[in-house]
């Protein structure tokens, strides 16, 4: 194996502010460095209600209910989550925005005084979905998991905001646009290259 493996994470939030919401579930993939898939775990985790917005349940499909029988405290998800990950390695955090997931991941990690498992890199799809634009000549709407994974034909228009299935379909949609990025003619309609930097003023 190589020196570094990757954690697909996706998190459901109970809104966008670590300072003011609490993470809800989290979905992990772990791949070695070459995608290849390793080992899959999901948490529902406990929120407290003053911290979970109408608008995140309204997208996220978090129902009380269903968490009072079957979510557990960030601390436990939080260590089990590490415990799941590689020891002979460096993992890098990867997904849509993940960014934000690492945000509040990095955050829960501190306030329950648990070491931070992860290296501080991060691959995100959203760049790689880019790059692939340019490469395609093909010119994109958005930087969202749903208009990634529409383009590539891995999703109809909608996609279902939960943990798992979408660090699931984020890894998918990843390594389709990594199949997609070797050498190849430009498209005659293709944007024109970025003109070369001037060379530095000359010393005086």
């Amino acid at each position: 194996m190589a020196n570094f493996s990757f954690a697909f994470l996706d998190c459901e939030m109970g809104g966008l502010d670590p300072g003011l919401h609490d993470i809800t579930e989290i979905g992990l993939i772990v791949t070695d460095d070459r995608l290849a898939e390793m080992s899959q775990r999901e948490w529902k985790v406990i929120a407290r209600a003053e911290r979970v917005t109408p608008a995140s349940i309204e997208i996220s499909g978090y129902d009380a209910a269903v968490w009072a029988k079957e979510a557990v405290p960030v601390r436990q998800a939080l260590n089990e989550l590490a415990e799941a990950l590689p020891k002979n390695c460096k993992v890098v955090p990867a997904g849509q925005n993940v960014r934000m997931d690492v945000v509040f991941l990095e955050r829960a990690y501190k306030n329950c005084g648990i070491a931070w498992p992860f290296d501080y890199h991060v691959i995100d799809l959203a760049t790689l979905f880019y790059a692939w634009s340019l490469v395609a000549g093909e010119k994109i709407e958005a930087l969202s998991l749903r208009q990634a994974a529409t383009r590539a034909g891995l999703a109809q228009n909608k996609v279902a905001h939960r943990a798992l299935a979408d660090a699931r379909l984020t890894l998918e949609t990843f390594r389709h646009y990594v199949a997609r990025l070797a050498p190849r003619e430009l498209r005659d309609d293709a944007p024109a290259p970025l003109p070369a930097a001037p060379p530095p003023p000359a010393p005086e």
